[in-house]
């Protein structure tokens, strides 16, 4: 068999998987976010913090929580940093210096997990734990429960309130992603996946020097941040690494893990609304971006140009040679089209095209699937501004599930869909500007600009993968990255909860001849145009600066 028919069929098995967990999981999840009763142990987590479960929150409410809790995790978690070598099975770390403290609490915090620092020479074992894990399992909780607030939006009529942010918080964590990573974990250690609290160990090379090795909990770090679209590595090499992920089938389930849950909550949403032709339109709105997004990647890197890469078929350099290009391939795909930024791959290596599609996804809004809760909220803005675009046409007030998209609705749309590319664009000038920024470049030219603009597109859409070749572990790149991941994260957040409120409290509008269906392909195909040409018209002239220019070169 070729490796590019094993590429197809490793992709194609991929996409059953996952088409034929949609309705189940995305089922239980329905349940998960609307039944009314609670578990002992939720009810003893909410007596804890002092929430009543069954007390619901308006949208302004439901925001602030979610602040709340995402500073005090940062709090928590730059604070564990910097006293990890005071802490338990440190493993005589150093304190984590300022800059990169605040980096990565803000990160892992934000479900970035932008890691400017080598896991296995920086972190310990608690910090590793009870700091990085656990924001593994609550950041991805946090963006579910944003997409539920926001459906509600759309499913309820005059009603003031979204639900209760901490509800939905313990109820995606508990229920959701606690129990699928748990059985991931097993998997991934019957695959050769480590899972130790050990001490470092050293061993004589072969040229007779030593090598000193630090074990970790990897299974359980690489279930989660798989499955919660996270992407933190205990390793530097990330999924790359045979303790990470051992072997060609543990590199399908994580990959499998990166996209289950993105892809079935369009039908969570269609449950909810009452119409589950709704929820098939938005998931195939993401499969349409996403097969194109796959078939050009692989193209561009199995056709790539030069003597030797073409005298072979493809280009092995930077690719992870146990799985081949078409899967590593696969695997920078789905953790570009989602917010994981795991990576098996050297995405700085890939050809000029090929990395200049893996932006594009970034520069997407990663909603094909997305990341868990933000790919559905993301693409539902891009749903508003679509039936938006197709009543200015035939000159009548749009409408969205039986909601009018007003002035209001379509301000916070549209505030949503800017506040992302104002930050990649001006990180990445101020980046180029100053000297600072210029001085950790490893590479000029166009190639340098896609370095820069990659580190920029990742921070800023929460992805966390990064080109490498610019070294970001410096004070300006951990400060100016921090704010990008910050504010990408938590002003989005915050607009969609605004629409939501303002959703919510309208009265249902009755469908008429004039109403543009929202479940036919018509739809799908719009929403996939509007997409796409957005992002073209705000992005290209920095995409034709960088790898368009070095593809062409």
């Amino acid at each position: 068999m070729s490796s590019t028919t094993a590429g197809i069929l490793f992709i194609a098995s991929l996409l059953v998987a996952l088409a034929v967990c949609y309705r189940p999981l995305g089922d239980y999840m329905y349940r998960v976010y609307t039944t009314t009763r609670h578990s002992r142990v939720e009810l003893a987590i909410y007596r804890l913090v002092g929430v009543k479960p069954d007390g619901e929150q308006r949208w302004a409410v439901y925001a602030r929580s979610v602040l709340a809790f995402s500073v005090l995790s940062i709090l928590f978690l730059y604070g564990l940093q910097r006293v990890q070598n005071h802490l338990f099975l440190s493993l005589g770390m150093d304190p984590v210096a300022p800059d990169l403290a605040w980096n990565t609490a803000v990160s892992f915090v934000t479900n970035t997990n932008w890691q400017a620092y080598s896991g296995e020479s920086a972190m310990g074992h608690v910090v590793q734990t009870a700091g990085l894990a656990v924001q593994n399992f609550v950041s991805a909780a946090v963006g579910m429960a944003v997409a539920m607030a926001l459906v509600r939006g759309f499913a309820r009529n005059k009603a003031d309130t979204l639900g209760n942010f901490w509800v939905d918080l313990v109820r995606g964590t508990l229920r959701i992603l606690l129990p699928i990573a748990f059985v991931a974990a097993l998997a991934l250690v019957a695959g050769g996946a480590i899972q130790t609290f050990g001490d470092h160990f050293t061993w004589a090379t072969l040229t007779g020097g030593e090598q000193t090795f630090t074990p970790a909990a990897a299974a359980s770090q690489e279930a989660i941040k798989e499955l919660g679209t996270n992407g933190g590595g205990i390793f530097n090499v990330n999924s790359a690494h045979p303790f990470e992920n051992p072997t060609s089938w543990t590199n399908w389930i994580e990959i499998f893990l990166i996209l289950v849950i993105a892809t079935s909550m369009p039908r969570t949403f269609g449950r909810m609304v009452g119409d589950n032709r709704q929820g098939y339109a938005i998931v195939s709105v993401m499969a349409v971006i996403a097969v194109i997004s796959i078939g050009v990647t692989n193209w561009a890197e199995l056709s790539a140009g030069g003597t030797v890469p073409q005298a072979i078929g493809h280009a092995l350099e930077g690719r992870e040679t146990r799985f081949g290009v078409s899967n590593s391939g696969m695997f920078a795909s789905a953790t570009t089209l989602t917010s994981t930024g795991a990576v098996d791959s050297f995405h700085d290596s890939y050809t000029a095209l090929g990395g200049g599609m893996l932006i594009f996804n970034m520069l997407l809004g990663e909603v094909a699937p997305g990341g868990v809760g933000a790919g559905l909220y993301g693409i539902l803005i891009l749903a508003v501004v679509t039936v938006f675009v197709a009543g200015l046409m035939v000159g009548r007030t749009p409408e969205y599930l039986g909601k009018k998209i007003g002035a209001r609705e379509i301000k916070l749309a549209s505030l949503y869909f800017l506040a992302t590319p104002m930050l990649v664009l001006v990180g990445t000038a101020v980046a180029m500007a100053t000297e600072t920024g210029r001085a950790a470049m490893l590479n000029s030219g166009p190639h340098g600009l896609s370095e820069i603009l990659y580190a920029y597109t990742s921070a800023s859409n929460n992805n966390g993968s990064a080109f490498a070749g610019v070294s970001v572990n410096t004070p300006f790149h951990n400060s100016t990255l921090g704010l990008c991941m910050a504010f990408g994260r938590f002003l989005p957040i915050v607009l969609v909860l605004a629409l939501a409120g303002s959703l919510a409290r309208q009265a249902p509008s009755p469908a008429s001849a004039g109403t543009l269906p929202t479940h036919r392909p018509q739809f799908v195909g719009m929403v996939v145009g509007v997409t796409i040409i957005l992002v073209a018209l705000t992005f290209l002239p920095a995409l034709a600066l960088g790898p368009l220019a070095e593809g062409l070169l």
